[in-house]
């Protein structure tokens, strides 16, 4: 895979318009022409719809795209100087066109490949014959921090090490696919490249349908058949381990999560008990028997692997060695990512299985033997060295990897030096030059270089490939500008068939019985975070209410003195809004609460719930810097009101009744009951300003409901009985104690059958004290008691369920 010089081919005239300034790079092969400039036979069909289409409604069409993962809250964590930043899924809207036959053959190279790294890791954890034999170096294995000594000899569930993994290739000079790395730890990239389908077929939904491109869906069918099928082995459930929302691809952590229909947890979800793993669920204590981890194998247990760790599980390496939960991938597998390992494979797979690698990995050779520590140093300036036990690609950047032929004359030599000294933390590996595949620039094709991430998994038939995965392509013609944390970006992979393909969905068939099952257990974290989630929500919505009133009469009057304004400023105040500002922090840091809480279950939000979240979130942080206090604030917030209303009704309407949206229930009525009751207490108090009580109806959302329901003047007793006692009316307190009351009485018993919560008890014990009150006894002290009774409700909802 020697480097290319970049010179252009001059070949002969382009028949298509796109390709006009389409130049190939001379010594690399591209994928959509051949050396004369011409599209390939894969390729014609698709050019020729794009040019049908034109620049102009092609970059359209992109932009339709673009937006769609911008609407599905779509992002990539990036982490660099300035910190972690989320990043817009970067869509490389052509997508890489592949012909099924070249995939067929790609696909029993990595059929093969994986088999080969399931038998090595069960020798190397096992039997170790590799070793014994000289096969591989013991030091290498046991310097490598993905050696995991506590599970040696454990031999996992059901017999398998891997369950789901993941292949880099790039295709060389001459034309041949290379595996120019492996992924076993916890290969990412999936969903996304469910995604890049997702957007891609949305943009170019006419040109799929006419060309014959293999689906995913039924990739991901069989793999959660499978997951699921190993749970019911052991009575137990599948989920999802996540580092959090702070990991590069949480996003598509959630987003697997919710297409598959697994629950998504993170370490303290979990705890070891009796032997098992279980998860922590408002129901108590529920059995996981599969757990597809997606964190580093050495976070995953604080007591046996990382002390440090904060996202693991303590005992789960126990949990593991008694056989009460398989992992997906077993703990350990991630050894087989190892840099150096390329280069004993030829030789491992001749021992396992007396064959030949149909697919060759890059030229490696580990600088701890003699003869290939030679070679590397007599070919330094045709290398890329770098240690031997990272896990990162050749061509990508990891701070340590070196192109020998950049290097200056010293520091050439204090390579070599470092190399003889200490040969065995090094490999060489043939410098990479990656095939060119084009992306849309400016209205025409470029070559950029692009490499391709194809995903495997078990199944009960065996090895399962997925038509496609995704390409990863570079914003310029430098092969290490690829990698998505150094601005790459992410192309769809069309595998293309002459003749129809199966049309594939997650769905069972018409004639398949099924029965239906009862939702899965609601993790503690989840529900906690659902009911703070409505508790934000509704406090940000009290707070916009009051805001609007005061701003409304600040409009008319521009006297912020005024009696009625300056208590309203005064009783703001303590909660950090300050109404001086149009849109004060403090309710922007409300919303940003609520985001935050929304932010920790994503998988069970739907793509239009985050939107509209995600929507309303930035309308009020632009309100920030553009609005002004009084009239223009006072528009300001019926927009962020519709809003409001907008995701609220969301929810509302499309969430299963089960509970999670019990405890989001909770959240918003505990917060409105709690919020009506201080705000009432404040206007109908006494001393209260003259036009309090009008004011106190309009933040209650009542004005033409009292006008109806009282022919008489506006007075304290009418404005109470309606917000507080007041049965029908969806904004009084006693409507919100017995929304508490039927929504608690209905969540999973805690001390038994048959026995109240402690909650339950209380909320029972409120409803009926506040049901039998007279207007009369609604005093400011009485309100401010039930305000505080209200919020003491949540004390006990957390110790019942979210402990």
């Amino acid at each position: 895979m020697a480097k290319g010089n970049h010179k252009r081919i001059r070949g002969k005239p382009q028949i298509h318009s796109l390709l006009e300034h389409y130049q190939p790079i001379d010594g690399v092969v591209d994928e959509m022409v051949d050396a004369t400039g011409n599209p390939r036979p894969v390729w014609k069909h698709f050019i020729e719809a794009l040019d049908d289409l034109g620049a102009e409604k092609l970059g359209q069409r992109f932009a339709r795209a673009d937006q769609y993962l911008r609407d599905a809250g779509v992002y990539y964590r990036v982490y660099d100087k300035a910190g972690a930043n989320e990043r817009e899924w970067p869509l490389a809207h052509v997508p890489l066109l592949i012909e099924d036959s070249e995939w067929a053959a790609i696909s029993a190279g990595l059929v093969q490949r994986a088999e080969l790294f399931e038998e090595t890791i069960a020798d190397i954890y096992g039997r170790n014959r590799l070793i014994e034999k000289g096969i591989l170096p013991a030091g290498l294995i046991a310097a490598s921090p993905e050696y995991l000594r506590p599970v040696v000899g454990t031999t996992p569930v059901g017999g398998h090490y891997l369950h789901i993994c993941a292949f880099e290739l790039g295709r060389g000079p001459d034309g041949q696919w290379w595996v120019l790395g492996d992924r076993t730890q916890a290969p990412s990239g999936a969903g996304f490249a469910l995604e890049n389908r997702v957007a891609t077929t949305r943009a170019l939904s006419d040109i799929y349908g006419e060309m014959h491109v293999h689906r995913l869906a039924g990739f991901f069918r069989r793999f959660r058949d499978a997951l699921i099928g190993m749970a019911r082995e052991s009575d137990g459930r599948v989920a999802i381990l996540t580092p959090g929302p702070l990991n590069e691809t949480y996003y598509e952590h959630a987003y697997i999560a919710r297409y598959l229909g697994i629950m998504l947890l993170e370490g303290e979800d979990l705890t070891v008990s009796g032997g098992r793993l279980m998860v922590r669920t408002v129901s108590g204590l529920m059995p996981i028997s599969v757990l597809w981890r997606r964190l580093d194998a050495a976070f995953a247990d604080p007591v046996e692997l990382r002390s440090d760790s904060q996202i693991g599980t303590p005992g789960l390496v126990e949990a593991i060695r008694q056989g009460a939960v398989a992992t997906v991938n077993a703990l350990g597998s991630g050894l087989m990512e190892t840099r150096a390992l390329l280069a004993f494979l030829p030789k491992i797979v001749r021992e396992l299985r007396g064959e030949e690698l149909l697919l060759p990995s890059v030229a490696t050779w580990w600088c701890g033997q003699a003869t290939e520590r030679a070679h590397v140093l007599a070919n330094i300036d045709r290398m890329v060295v770098g240690p031997a036990l990272s896990t990162r690609l050749a061509f990508e950047d990891d701070g340590q990897t070196t192109l020998g032929s950049a290097l200056s004359a010293g520091e050439r030599a204090e390579l070599v030096a470092r190399i003889e000294r200490d040969g065995g933390a090094f490999v060489g590996q043939e410098a990479v030059t990656l095939s060119t595949t084009p992306v849309f620039v400016g209205g025409w094709l470029e070559p950029r270089p692009a490499s391709l991430r194809v995903y495997l998994a078990r199944t009960p038939d065996g090895w399962t490939v997925m038509p496609g995965g995704f390409a990863r392509v570079g914003l310029s013609l430098d092969p290490t500008a690829i990698a998505m944390q150094r601005g790459g970006q992410a192309a769809d992979v069309w595998v293309v068939s002459d003749r129809p393909v199966e049309r594939e969905t997650l769905l069972p068939q018409e004639s398949d019985s099924f029965t239906r099952t009862r939702p899965g257990s609601l993790p503690s974290r989840a529900a906690e975070n659902l009911t703070w989630l409505g508790r934000y929500i509704e406090r940000s919505e009290d707070t916009v209410r009051i805001l609007r009133a005061y701003h409304v009469r600040l409009a008319e009057t521009s006297d912020p003195d005024m009696p009625l304004l300056a208590d309203i400023r005064d009783y703001l105040e303590p909660f950090g809004i300050d109404v001086e500002t149009a849109i004060p922090s403090g309710l922007i840091g409300t919303l940003d609460s609520a985001v935050y809480s929304a932010g920790q279950i994503r998988d069970r939000f739907s793509p239009d719930g985050w939107l509209a979240l995600k929507d309303l979130s930035k309308t009020i942080h632009q309100f920030a810097t553009t609005v002004a206090p009084g009239d223009d604030a006072t528009r300001a917030m019926t927009v962020i009101l519709r809003k409001l209303a907008g995701f609220s009704g969301l929810l509302h309407e499309n969430m299963y009744r089960f509970a999670g949206w019990r405890f989001l229930e909770i959240g918003r009525r505990l917060e409105r009951g709690i919020q009506i009751a201080r705000t009432l207490s404040r206007l109908t108090s006494p001393n209260a300003p003259d036009g309090a009580l009008d004011m106190m109806l309009e933040i209650g959302d009542s004005v033409m409901t009292h006008r109806r329901q009282y022919p008489v003047q506006t007075g304290r007793r009418t404005v109470v009985d309606l917000l507080a006692l007041d049965p029908l009316n969806p904004r009084s307190i006693l409507f919100q104690l017995e929304r508490l009351k039927a929504e608690i009485g209905l969540l999973p018993s805690v001390g038994g059958e048959g026995h109240m919560s402690a909650a339950a008890k209380e909320i029972l014990q409120l409803n009926t004290a506040t049901a039998i009150k007279e207007p009369s006894d609604m005093t400011a002290k009485a309100l401010d008691e039930l305000a505080y009774e209200i919020g003491g409700l949540y004390n006990s909802l957390a110790k019942a369920y979210f402990g």
